[in-house]
């Protein structure tokens, strides 16, 4: 049996290949940023705000509608902080652009750790896309045209969701119609000897329940994946990895590195009308 890539590894270089915080030093700057965006959005848009989705505390999304009666082509965002931080409510920076192409976009929290393991929070956001499927037409939006984004932690969520055999819970096979996964970290195993393990704690058997490099995708829908050129070297490698996992499973994958950019800065991309992001969305969505 090969090796971990990540075996040889010594513990400071470890931390640095596979926690994002540690290869940028001010990792927060990025966020302070977009907040004026951010706030804009909130105070323009006037989201429908924490609509719950289960009985969880996180269980709520907020809701971005374009003008108009619909039905709206839907797209759901799922943030990063590694499966234990974040919200919600700081990412309304990236509904604008769609909202006015005629766009709703749901921005979704879901379980956290500690307070869960990983089986809980990708349980709390497979039911999030679930109540989504189910219940958006009530909302205006189109059941038949739903697609996501999702980043760092987020895209894991989204890869969860393409893993998913949607007709066990009585939705179609092809629920998600376009994926796009942004700076994702798609195997947890490596995370087991990062210092974010005192709160995500993993396991062997939690790492490999949720290793969608591994595990096989049911979705058969465009997907891409991105990263940011200034990631880490073992960062950057998940996203190729997954990319090539996908293919061998049938489906057609996208992958792009974009240079210059870092685990934070890339999310700059929903705020650029000329990114690649958005174009990558704009073909998803269109």
């Amino acid at each position: 049996m090969t090796a971990p890539i990540w075996e040889g590894l010594t513990a400071e270089e470890h931390e640095f290949q596979y926690n994002p915080q540690r290869s940028v030093p001010d990792f927060e700057a990025a966020r302070r940023r977009r907040d004026p965006a951010n706030t804009a959005a909130l105070e323009t848009l006037k989201p429908a705000t924490d609509i719950a989705f289960g009985p969880g505390a996180l269980h709520g999304l907020d809701l971005f509608r374009p003008a108009g009666s619909g039905p709206f082509p839907v797209h759901l965002f799922f943030h990063g902080g590694y499966w234990r931080a974040q919200d919600k409510r700081n990412f309304a920076f990236l509904a604008p652009w769609l909202v006015e192409r005629g766009v709703m976009v749901a921005t979704m929290n879901y379980d956290l750790c500690p307070a869960v393991t990983l089986d809980g929070t990708v349980a709390s956001a497979l039911a999030g896309m679930e109540w989504v499927a189910g219940n958006i037409a009530a909302h205006g939006g189109d059941p038949a045209r739903i697609t996501m984004s999702g980043h760092s932690a987020g895209a894991h969520l989204v890869a969860a969701g393409l893993a998913t055999d949607w007709t066990t819970r009585g939705l179609p096979a092809d629920m998600i119609k376009g994926a796009l996964m942004i700076s994702g970290i798609y195997d947890p195993t490596p995370a087991m000897r990062t210092s974010v393990n005192a709160d995500i704690r993993l396991t062997p058997e939690i790492a490999a329940r949720h290793d969608y490099e591994a595990l096989p995708p049911r979705a058969s829908c465009p997907a891409w994946v991105m990263a940011g050129g200034e990631e880490p070297e073992h960062w950057i490698g998940q996203s190729v990895r997954y990319a090539r996992h996908l293919r061998r499973h049938g489906l057609r994958p996208g992958l792009l590195v974009t240079p210059g950019q870092h685990h934070f800065d890339i999310l700059d991309q929903y705020l650029d009308p000329r990114s690649d992001l958005l174009h990558l969305l704009a073909r998803l969505i269109g």
